[in-house]
């Protein structure tokens, strides 16, 4: 029987109120490590009912936590932030183990994913109002921007702690409450979190935790009249379900959902500094983010040279457990995601596709069979699956172009608008071509551009809202506006 994590030592239960429970059925559901197979931990299998308890517990702690200062709040955070950074290698380490990537990107995600909560903690105390000139003389005009209420969230497994924490530090700075629930594959770093907050002194309630079945706890967050705001990160099919259950009660929605990232390369590109953000972008967490590049347009003055740099710095990736050391792919997050790789490469291959390097899945000795080559191919067409779908895998497929114009219109013919990126030392084109890119981020010259103090979401059918920055403020407060007759 595989070894369960000790009980003792990491925290398995939800947080509702203040305190740490199971599922009112006593059902739990096995928490598995990718790479082994191994079951790491089992969580309480909570529904309806438990939702309802953790949103009514944040009902009761947003009166008193709405009234404390914003340097109250940001002490707090700033504390969650700390702990995080102390716990740094822990949290690592089980979040590697949940959910596979490389032990070093790992351990930058919790760094990033406490930035959040440190750029917020000092946000918070910027929230401010306005006076608008009144046009009689015994009038005054103010807007008040005051907390939406008890908020939620639904997060995604690719990244379990970094998509919680950019949505809930802003809510709670901003004075509002929050349920959480994370995905079911990686529910145990954001456990982890909630418990760091309780020992930075959060009070009951303005945390909460739920972990298992999505439908009831999605249908309680969105029946509820309590819940004023929910922010999701997952799939477009997924966005447009929560659209409509948004209606029920007129629900505030962030979406923040599907991309297909274009990475385009000019004749006057640094191909090597191109190169290298091209293995940042699409290889990062084996290809699993919703920013990764997915279509490669280059330049024919630059094509072969790109391409064989790549596929040779591709082939010298480490590919394993991601606990080893030197370890850079690790396995994708279940069989499935493994057959949708595969079926995208022999989509591709049977309707011309070249592969340069890659193209099969690797057997790692003794470990589950969930590993797939990086993979580079060459000429990939419109008619491919790997043109309009986003593979969420370690594949990056090269298309020559001509012209500008050209590479734009192929980039930007996609019903996705979150993420693009391009290479070119041409100043004027920098500008040009970030404006003429229908996506909310534009990664110009750079593979990795998120951070925590710029807006950060799409457009088109990759969803609304923007998280990050002085931006995300506005998505977790009211308007309020006040007419003062002297």
């Amino acid at each position: 029987m595989p070894q369960v994590l000790d009980q003792q030592s990491v925290q398995t239960r939800n947080l509702i109120g203040g305190d740490w429970v199971g599922a009112a059925s006593g059902e739990e559901f096995d928490i598995l490590d990718p790479a082994t197979d191994e079951i790491i931990a089992r969580v309480p299998r909570c529904g309806r009912s438990e939702t309802r308890d953790a949103i009514d517990a944040a009902a009761k702690a947003f009166p008193e936590w709405s009234r404390t200062t914003a340097q109250e709040r940001g002490k707090l955070l700033r504390r969650l932030y700390e702990l995080m950074m102390r716990d740094q290698d822990r949290l690592a380490e089980l979040m590697t183990r949940e959910q596979g990537k490389p032990l070093a990107e790992a351990k930058g995600e919790v760094a990033y994913g406490a930035s959040f909560l440190e750029w917020a903690a000092d946000e918070g105390r910027r929230m401010y109002g306005e006076t608008i000139p009144a046009n009689f003389p015994d009038k005054r005009i103010l807007v008040l921007r005051q907390p939406v209420g008890v908020t939620a969230c639904i997060t995604p497994w690719n990244f379990p702690i970094a998509m919680i924490t950019r949505k809930l530090g802003p809510a709670l700075a901003c004075g509002n409450t929050m349920v959480v629930k994370p995905a079911e594959d990686t529910p145990l770093s954001a456990i982890a979190v909630a418990e760091l907050a309780v020992e930075a002194g959060f009070p009951p309630g303005v945390f909460n935790i739920v972990t298992g079945n999505p439908k009831e706890i999605g249908e309680e967050l969105f029946a509820n009249p309590a819940v004023r705001k929910i922010s999701f990160t997952g799939s477009t099919e997924v966005g447009k379900m929560l659209i409509k259950q948004s209606a029920q009660n007129v629900t505030r929605l962030s979406l923040e959902l599907g991309g297909h990232a274009p990475f385009i390369v000019f004749d006057d590109a640094d191909v090597d500094a191109a190169v290298k953000g091209a293995i940042a972008s699409k290889y990062r967490n084996m290809g699993q983010t919703c920013i990764c590049a997915n279509r490669f347009y280059v330049q024919d003055g630059v094509y072969d040279a790109f391409a064989s740099k790549l596929a040779d710095e591709v082939n010298r990736m480490k590919v394993g457990r991601g606990l080893e050391d030197g370890v850079q792919v690790g396995p994708l997050i279940n069989d499935a995601a493994v057959e949708k790789v595969e079926k995208h490469v022999a989509d591709a291959t049977s309707k011309g596709g070249r592969v340069r390097t890659g193209g099969e899945r690797i057997s790692v000795d003794g470990l589950a069979d969930r590993f797939y080559a990086p993979t580079v191919i060459d000429d990939f067409t419109p008619e491919m699956l790997i043109n309009t779908e986003e593979t969420f895998g370690p594949v990056a497929p090269l298309r020559r172009f001509a012209k500008e114009e050209e590479a734009i219109a192929w980039a930007n013919d996609s019903i996705y608008g979150l993420a693009s990126y391009f290479y070119t030392r041409d100043a004027s084109r920098i500008m040009r071509v970030a404006e003429a890119l229908e996506y909310g981020i534009i990664g110009a010259n750079d593979g990795g551009p998120s951070t925590a103090q710029a807006p950060f979401g799409g457009i088109k059918q990759s969803g609304y809202g923007r998280e990050g920055g002085k931006y995300v403020m506005d998505e977790y407060t009211e308007i309020k506006y006040v007419s003062w007759q002297l």
